[in-house]
Protein backbone atom coordinates (compact mmCIF):
# COMPACT_ATOMS: atom_id res chain seq x y z
CA UNK A 1 0.00 0.00 0.00
CA UNK A 2 0.97 3.43 -0.96
CA UNK A 3 2.33 5.01 1.95
CA UNK A 4 0.22 8.17 1.49
CA UNK A 5 -3.18 6.10 1.83
CA UNK A 6 -2.44 5.14 5.48
CA UNK A 7 -1.12 9.10 5.98
CA UNK A 8 -4.56 9.84 4.13
CA UNK A 9 -6.58 7.92 6.22
CA UNK A 10 -4.66 8.96 9.76
CA UNK A 11 -5.55 13.08 8.68
CA UNK A 12 -9.08 11.58 8.16
CA UNK A 13 -9.39 9.79 11.64
CA UNK A 14 -7.04 12.78 13.69
CA UNK A 15 -7.07 16.00 12.33
CA UNK A 16 -10.48 15.71 10.29
CA UNK A 17 -13.44 13.66 12.46
CA UNK A 18 -11.36 13.78 16.09
CA UNK A 19 -12.29 10.45 16.24
CA UNK A 20 -11.88 8.76 19.98
CA UNK A 21 -11.74 6.00 21.63
CA UNK A 22 -15.32 4.66 22.54
CA UNK A 23 -16.66 6.51 19.12
CA UNK A 24 -19.25 4.94 16.64
CA UNK A 25 -18.78 5.79 13.38
CA UNK A 26 -20.12 4.76 10.17
CA UNK A 27 -17.43 4.59 7.54
CA UNK A 28 -18.96 4.73 3.91
CA UNK A 29 -16.87 3.16 1.42
CA UNK A 30 -17.14 3.49 -2.45
CA UNK A 31 -16.59 0.86 -4.98
CA UNK A 32 -13.00 1.47 -5.88
CA UNK A 33 -12.71 3.62 -2.39
CA UNK A 34 -11.20 0.45 -0.97
CA UNK A 35 -7.75 0.33 -0.09
CA UNK A 36 -8.20 3.74 1.54
CA UNK A 37 -11.41 2.16 3.29
CA UNK A 38 -8.94 -0.48 4.38
CA UNK A 39 -6.45 1.79 5.65
CA UNK A 40 -9.78 4.12 7.47
CA UNK A 41 -10.94 0.83 9.19
CA UNK A 42 -7.48 0.05 10.56
CA UNK A 43 -6.51 3.41 12.17
CA UNK A 44 -10.33 3.30 13.83
CA UNK A 45 -9.44 0.39 15.16
CA UNK A 46 -5.81 1.52 16.78
CA UNK A 47 -8.15 4.65 18.20
CA UNK A 48 -10.29 2.26 19.70
CA UNK A 49 -13.47 3.12 18.21
CA UNK A 50 -16.27 0.99 17.05
CA UNK A 51 -17.12 0.88 12.97
CA UNK A 52 -19.95 0.41 10.37
CA UNK A 53 -19.39 0.38 7.40
CA UNK A 54 -21.87 1.02 4.42
CA UNK A 55 -21.24 0.42 0.83
CA UNK A 56 -21.48 3.76 -1.08
CA UNK A 57 -22.11 2.71 -4.57
CA UNK A 58 -24.20 4.97 -7.07
CA UNK A 59 -24.43 2.15 -9.33
CA UNK A 60 -26.80 0.68 -6.37
CA UNK A 61 -27.87 3.61 -6.17
CA UNK A 62 -28.78 4.54 -10.09
CA UNK A 63 -30.68 0.61 -9.68
CA UNK A 64 -32.46 1.35 -7.11
CA UNK A 65 -34.07 4.74 -8.09
CA UNK A 66 -34.82 3.00 -11.99
CA UNK A 67 -36.41 0.34 -10.17
CA UNK A 68 -38.91 2.80 -8.06
CA UNK A 69 -39.62 4.46 -12.24
CA UNK A 70 -40.42 1.23 -13.35
CA UNK A 71 -42.91 0.67 -10.46
CA UNK A 72 -45.00 4.16 -10.38
CA UNK A 73 -44.74 3.44 -14.25
CA UNK A 74 -46.61 0.31 -14.07
CA UNK A 75 -49.04 1.45 -11.30
CA UNK A 76 -49.66 4.45 -13.43
CA UNK A 77 -50.90 1.65 -16.45
CA UNK A 78 -49.56 0.17 -19.34
CA UNK A 79 -48.26 2.81 -21.83
CA UNK A 80 -48.31 5.52 -19.35
CA UNK A 81 -45.73 7.24 -17.33
CA UNK A 82 -46.12 9.70 -14.63
CA UNK A 83 -43.40 11.43 -12.72
CA UNK A 84 -42.09 9.77 -9.32
CA UNK A 85 -42.68 12.09 -6.28
CA UNK A 86 -41.81 11.53 -2.72
CA UNK A 87 -44.84 9.93 -1.90
CA UNK A 88 -43.70 6.88 -4.06
CA UNK A 89 -40.58 6.33 -1.30
CA UNK A 90 -40.73 6.10 2.21
CA UNK A 91 -40.28 9.06 4.30
CA UNK A 92 -37.15 8.60 6.02
CA UNK A 93 -37.15 4.51 7.28
CA UNK A 94 -36.41 4.22 10.42
CA UNK A 95 -33.41 2.41 9.57
CA UNK A 96 -31.74 5.39 7.74
CA UNK A 97 -32.15 7.50 10.42
CA UNK A 98 -31.72 5.19 13.41
CA UNK A 99 -27.96 4.74 11.94
CA UNK A 100 -27.17 7.86 12.13
CA UNK A 101 -29.09 8.98 15.03
CA UNK A 102 -26.40 5.98 16.58
CA UNK A 103 -23.50 7.58 15.13
CA UNK A 104 -21.10 9.68 16.59
CA UNK A 105 -19.37 10.13 13.17
CA UNK A 106 -19.94 9.34 9.69
CA UNK A 107 -16.90 9.19 7.15
CA UNK A 108 -18.14 9.18 3.44
CA UNK A 109 -15.17 7.89 0.87
CA UNK A 110 -15.64 8.71 -2.35
CA UNK A 111 -14.05 7.19 -5.50
CA UNK A 112 -16.63 4.94 -7.32
CA UNK A 113 -16.34 3.39 -11.39
CA UNK A 114 -18.27 5.45 -12.99
CA UNK A 115 -18.54 9.53 -12.33
CA UNK A 116 -21.95 9.61 -14.28
CA UNK A 117 -23.39 6.41 -12.64
CA UNK A 118 -26.74 8.09 -12.51
CA UNK A 119 -27.29 9.33 -15.98
CA UNK A 120 -30.41 8.39 -17.28
CA UNK A 121 -32.03 9.05 -13.80
CA UNK A 122 -35.34 10.93 -14.48
CA UNK A 123 -34.46 14.93 -12.50
CA UNK A 124 -38.25 14.42 -10.81
CA UNK A 125 -37.23 10.51 -9.25
CA UNK A 126 -33.92 11.96 -7.86
CA UNK A 127 -35.70 15.27 -6.40
CA UNK A 128 -38.35 12.96 -5.44
CA UNK A 129 -35.88 11.00 -3.45
CA UNK A 130 -33.71 13.91 -1.72
CA UNK A 131 -36.85 15.28 -0.64
CA UNK A 132 -38.34 11.80 0.76
CA UNK A 133 -34.63 11.39 2.71
CA UNK A 134 -34.33 14.95 4.40
CA UNK A 135 -34.90 13.69 7.68
CA UNK A 136 -32.09 11.19 7.30
CA UNK A 137 -29.40 13.22 5.96
CA UNK A 138 -30.31 15.95 9.02
CA UNK A 139 -29.80 13.42 11.54
CA UNK A 140 -26.47 12.21 9.28
CA UNK A 141 -25.21 16.35 9.13
CA UNK A 142 -25.80 15.95 12.59
CA UNK A 143 -22.73 14.00 13.51
CA UNK A 144 -18.98 14.58 12.96
CA UNK A 145 -19.14 14.29 9.41
CA UNK A 146 -16.54 14.34 6.60
CA UNK A 147 -16.51 13.59 3.03
CA UNK A 148 -13.14 12.41 1.39
CA UNK A 149 -12.06 10.83 -1.80
CA UNK A 150 -9.47 8.10 -2.28
CA UNK A 151 -7.98 8.75 -6.39
CA UNK A 152 -9.49 6.54 -9.02
CA UNK A 153 -9.14 5.97 -12.81
CA UNK A 154 -12.52 7.19 -12.63
CA UNK A 155 -12.04 10.66 -11.22
CA UNK A 156 -8.82 10.65 -13.15
CA UNK A 157 -10.47 9.95 -16.81
CA UNK A 158 -13.15 12.93 -15.44
CA UNK A 159 -10.21 15.74 -14.33
CA UNK A 160 -8.67 14.53 -17.66
CA UNK A 161 -5.45 13.52 -16.13
CA UNK A 162 -3.43 10.43 -15.97
CA UNK A 163 -4.41 8.50 -13.21
CA UNK A 164 -0.32 8.70 -11.85
CA UNK A 165 -1.06 12.56 -12.65
CA UNK A 166 -4.01 12.64 -10.57
CA UNK A 167 -3.10 10.82 -8.00
CA UNK A 168 -0.07 13.80 -7.42
CA UNK A 169 -2.60 15.85 -7.76
CA UNK A 170 -4.96 14.54 -4.62
CA UNK A 171 -2.23 13.85 -2.00
CA UNK A 172 -0.64 17.75 -3.11
CA UNK A 173 -4.40 18.97 -2.00
CA UNK A 174 -5.18 16.70 0.83
CA UNK A 175 -1.54 16.40 2.74
CA UNK A 176 -1.48 19.66 3.51
CA UNK A 177 -0.39 21.80 6.60
CA UNK A 178 -3.51 22.56 7.95
CA UNK A 179 -2.56 24.49 11.19
CA UNK A 180 -0.97 27.11 8.76
CA UNK A 181 -3.43 27.05 6.11
CA UNK A 182 -5.96 27.33 9.23
CA UNK A 183 -4.37 30.52 10.77
CA UNK A 184 -4.09 32.43 6.94
CA UNK A 185 -7.75 31.54 6.50
CA UNK A 186 -8.49 33.08 9.76
CA UNK A 187 -7.77 36.81 8.53
CA UNK A 188 -10.71 35.78 5.99
CA UNK A 189 -12.96 34.79 8.02
CA UNK A 190 -12.10 37.93 9.94
CA UNK A 191 -13.07 39.90 7.71
CA UNK A 192 -16.49 38.35 7.16
CA UNK A 193 -17.64 38.30 10.72
CA UNK A 194 -16.95 42.11 11.17
CA UNK A 195 -18.51 42.63 7.62
CA UNK A 196 -22.60 43.50 6.20
CA UNK A 197 -21.97 43.54 2.66
CA UNK A 198 -20.21 41.29 -0.02
CA UNK A 199 -19.57 42.46 -3.70
CA UNK A 200 -17.94 40.15 -5.76
CA UNK A 201 -17.76 41.58 -9.61
CA UNK A 202 -15.95 40.23 -12.68
CA UNK A 203 -15.80 41.97 -15.94
CA UNK A 204 -13.71 40.14 -19.07
CA UNK A 205 -13.76 40.47 -22.72
CA UNK A 206 -14.47 36.60 -23.51
CA UNK A 207 -17.50 36.17 -21.14
CA UNK A 208 -20.34 37.97 -19.25
CA UNK A 209 -19.74 39.94 -16.10
CA UNK A 210 -20.68 39.49 -12.83
CA UNK A 211 -22.18 41.90 -10.82
CA UNK A 212 -23.35 40.73 -7.81
CA UNK A 213 -23.97 41.63 -3.83
CA UNK A 214 -25.14 39.45 -0.55
CA UNK A 215 -25.76 40.84 2.97
CA UNK A 216 -23.51 38.52 5.68
CA UNK A 217 -25.02 40.71 8.44
CA UNK A 218 -24.91 38.78 11.14
CA UNK A 219 -23.81 35.48 10.01
CA UNK A 220 -20.30 33.49 10.90
CA UNK A 221 -18.20 32.78 8.57
CA UNK A 222 -16.61 29.17 8.85
CA UNK A 223 -12.80 28.80 8.69
CA UNK A 224 -13.25 25.38 6.40
CA UNK A 225 -10.24 23.78 7.54
CA UNK A 226 -11.05 20.00 7.03
CA UNK A 227 -12.05 19.43 10.50
CA UNK A 228 -15.03 18.83 12.64
CA UNK A 229 -13.05 21.59 15.24
CA UNK A 230 -13.21 23.88 12.50
CA UNK A 231 -16.81 23.18 11.55
CA UNK A 232 -15.14 22.43 8.61
CA UNK A 233 -16.89 18.79 6.72
CA UNK A 234 -14.73 18.02 3.21
CA UNK A 235 -10.91 16.65 3.13
CA UNK A 236 -9.64 18.12 1.48
CA UNK A 237 -10.87 21.46 2.48
CA UNK A 238 -9.41 25.02 2.05
CA UNK A 239 -12.16 27.58 1.62
CA UNK A 240 -14.16 30.28 4.15
CA UNK A 241 -17.79 30.31 3.42
CA UNK A 242 -20.94 32.18 4.77
CA UNK A 243 -24.75 31.80 5.06
CA UNK A 244 -25.50 35.16 2.70
CA UNK A 245 -29.28 36.41 1.40
CA UNK A 246 -30.55 39.23 -0.21
CA UNK A 247 -29.03 38.59 -3.08
CA UNK A 248 -28.90 40.89 -6.03
CA UNK A 249 -27.40 40.98 -9.09
CA UNK A 250 -26.12 38.47 -12.14
CA UNK A 251 -23.35 35.86 -11.32
CA UNK A 252 -21.70 33.94 -14.14
CA UNK A 253 -19.63 30.49 -13.44
CA UNK A 254 -17.25 29.95 -16.03
CA UNK A 255 -16.19 26.49 -14.13
CA UNK A 256 -17.77 23.42 -15.73
CA UNK A 257 -19.15 20.82 -13.17
CA UNK A 258 -21.30 17.83 -12.88
CA UNK A 259 -24.85 17.77 -11.57
CA UNK A 260 -26.65 15.16 -11.15
CA UNK A 261 -24.32 13.29 -13.83
CA UNK A 262 -25.26 15.79 -16.25
CA UNK A 263 -21.94 17.90 -17.13
CA UNK A 264 -23.30 21.73 -16.46
CA UNK A 265 -21.31 24.58 -18.49
CA UNK A 266 -21.38 28.58 -18.35
CA UNK A 267 -24.55 29.03 -15.78
CA UNK A 268 -26.08 32.37 -15.83
CA UNK A 269 -27.87 32.99 -12.69
CA UNK A 270 -29.85 36.52 -12.42
CA UNK A 271 -31.37 37.41 -8.67
CA UNK A 272 -33.85 39.66 -7.47
CA UNK A 273 -35.08 39.58 -4.11
CA UNK A 274 -32.45 37.28 -2.71
CA UNK A 275 -34.07 34.68 -5.22
CA UNK A 276 -32.90 33.56 -8.58
CA UNK A 277 -35.50 35.29 -11.24
CA UNK A 278 -33.55 33.99 -14.69
CA UNK A 279 -31.03 31.49 -15.59
CA UNK A 280 -29.08 30.14 -17.90
CA UNK A 281 -26.51 27.21 -19.04
CA UNK A 282 -24.63 26.97 -22.32
CA UNK A 283 -25.03 23.73 -21.58
CA UNK A 284 -26.79 21.14 -18.66
CA UNK A 285 -29.61 24.00 -18.35
CA UNK A 286 -32.15 20.92 -17.76
CA UNK A 287 -30.31 19.54 -14.73
CA UNK A 288 -29.97 23.19 -13.51
CA UNK A 289 -33.54 23.77 -14.11
CA UNK A 290 -34.51 20.52 -11.85
CA UNK A 291 -32.52 21.77 -9.08
CA UNK A 292 -33.58 25.38 -8.78
CA UNK A 293 -37.25 23.70 -8.90
CA UNK A 294 -36.31 21.37 -6.39
CA UNK A 295 -38.08 23.19 -3.91
CA UNK A 296 -38.69 27.18 -2.90
CA UNK A 297 -35.18 27.69 -1.15
CA UNK A 298 -33.21 26.41 -3.92
CA UNK A 299 -33.72 29.40 -5.67
CA UNK A 300 -31.87 31.27 -2.99
CA UNK A 301 -28.64 31.26 -1.61
CA UNK A 302 -27.37 28.80 0.83
CA UNK A 303 -23.15 29.45 0.73
CA UNK A 304 -20.92 31.96 -0.26
CA UNK A 305 -17.12 30.40 -0.35
CA UNK A 306 -13.86 31.96 -0.99
CA UNK A 307 -11.43 29.16 -2.20
CA UNK A 308 -7.93 29.44 -0.85
CA UNK A 309 -6.26 25.93 -1.03
CA UNK A 310 -3.53 26.64 -3.34
CA UNK A 311 -2.44 22.33 -2.87
CA UNK A 312 -5.62 23.11 -5.65
CA UNK A 313 -4.20 23.77 -8.90
CA UNK A 314 -6.36 23.00 -11.87
CA UNK A 315 -10.12 22.13 -12.11
CA UNK A 316 -10.72 18.48 -11.80
CA UNK A 317 -14.68 18.21 -12.27
CA UNK A 318 -15.01 17.40 -8.79
CA UNK A 319 -17.03 20.01 -6.59
CA UNK A 320 -14.67 19.00 -3.51
CA UNK A 321 -11.43 19.96 -5.17
CA UNK A 322 -13.01 23.03 -7.70
CA UNK A 323 -14.87 24.55 -4.90
CA UNK A 324 -11.59 24.84 -2.40
CA UNK A 325 -8.89 25.91 -5.12
CA UNK A 326 -7.49 29.27 -4.65
CA UNK A 327 -8.37 32.10 -7.04
CA UNK A 328 -12.17 30.70 -6.90
CA UNK A 329 -15.40 31.91 -5.55
CA UNK A 330 -18.15 29.81 -5.40
CA UNK A 331 -22.07 30.57 -4.61
CA UNK A 332 -24.17 27.31 -4.02
CA UNK A 333 -28.49 27.54 -4.19
CA UNK A 334 -30.06 25.80 -1.45
CA UNK A 335 -29.54 24.63 2.19
CA UNK A 336 -27.69 27.14 4.67
CA UNK A 337 -25.44 25.44 6.80
CA UNK A 338 -26.40 25.68 10.72
CA UNK A 339 -22.86 26.89 11.65
CA UNK A 340 -23.12 30.40 9.46
CA UNK A 341 -26.17 31.16 11.31
CA UNK A 342 -26.84 32.89 14.90
CA UNK A 343 -28.40 30.47 17.38
CA UNK A 344 -32.11 29.51 17.18
CA UNK A 345 -32.16 31.12 13.42
CA UNK A 346 -32.90 29.18 10.56
CA UNK A 347 -31.46 29.80 7.21
CA UNK A 348 -32.14 29.56 3.88
CA UNK A 349 -34.05 25.45 3.99
CA UNK A 350 -33.77 23.17 1.11
CA UNK A 351 -33.70 19.70 0.19
CA UNK A 352 -30.59 20.20 -1.80
CA UNK A 353 -27.07 22.46 -2.04
CA UNK A 354 -25.29 22.57 -5.10
CA UNK A 355 -22.30 24.98 -5.79
CA UNK A 356 -21.01 26.77 -8.84
CA UNK A 357 -17.74 28.44 -9.19
CA UNK A 358 -16.76 31.25 -11.43
CA UNK A 359 -12.79 32.41 -11.81
CA UNK A 360 -11.70 35.20 -10.21
CA UNK A 361 -7.60 35.03 -10.65
CA UNK A 362 -7.85 38.05 -13.53
CA UNK A 363 -10.20 41.26 -14.23
CA UNK A 364 -12.09 40.55 -11.04
CA UNK A 365 -12.68 42.19 -7.60
CA UNK A 366 -14.44 40.93 -4.17
CA UNK A 367 -15.33 44.00 -1.35
CA UNK A 368 -16.40 43.75 1.88
CA UNK A 369 -18.75 47.10 2.57
CA UNK A 370 -16.89 48.80 -0.18
CA UNK A 371 -13.40 47.93 1.09
CA UNK A 372 -11.31 45.30 -1.77
CA UNK A 373 -10.07 42.57 0.04
CA UNK A 374 -9.25 40.75 -3.14
CA UNK A 375 -8.38 41.69 -6.57
CA UNK A 376 -7.63 39.12 -9.65
CA UNK A 377 -7.32 36.28 -7.26
CA UNK A 378 -4.64 37.94 -4.81
CA UNK A 379 -6.09 38.73 -1.32
CA UNK A 380 -4.83 42.12 0.29
CA UNK A 381 -2.52 40.53 2.79
CA UNK A 382 -0.69 38.90 0.31
CA UNK A 383 2.14 39.93 -1.87
CA UNK A 384 1.28 41.63 -5.26
CA UNK A 385 -2.04 43.06 -4.20
CA UNK A 386 -3.03 46.15 -6.14
CA UNK A 387 -5.24 48.42 -3.58
CA UNK A 388 -6.32 49.99 -7.09
CA UNK A 389 -7.16 48.59 -10.43
CA UNK A 390 -4.47 49.27 -12.40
Amino acid sequence: MDGRVREHAEVLVDWSARVEAGDDVVVSVAEDAHELGVAVAEALGERGANVTTLYGSSEVSRAYLKGVETRVEEETGEGETDAVDADDFDSDPAVDRAIFEAADAYLRIGGGRNTTATAGVDGDTRRAYATARKGAREARMDTDWVSTVHPTRSLAQQAGMAYEEYREFVYDAVLRDWEALADEMARMKDILDSGEEVRVVTERDDAPDTDVTMSIAGRTAVNSAASVAYDSHNLPSGEVFSAPYDTEGEVFFDVPMTIDATRVRNVRLAFEGGEVVDFSAEAGEDALADVLDTDPGARRLGELGIGMNRGIDRFTDSILFDEKMGDTVHLAVGRAYDACLPEGESGNDSAVHVDMITDVSGDSRMAVDGEVVQRNGTFRWEEGFAAEAE
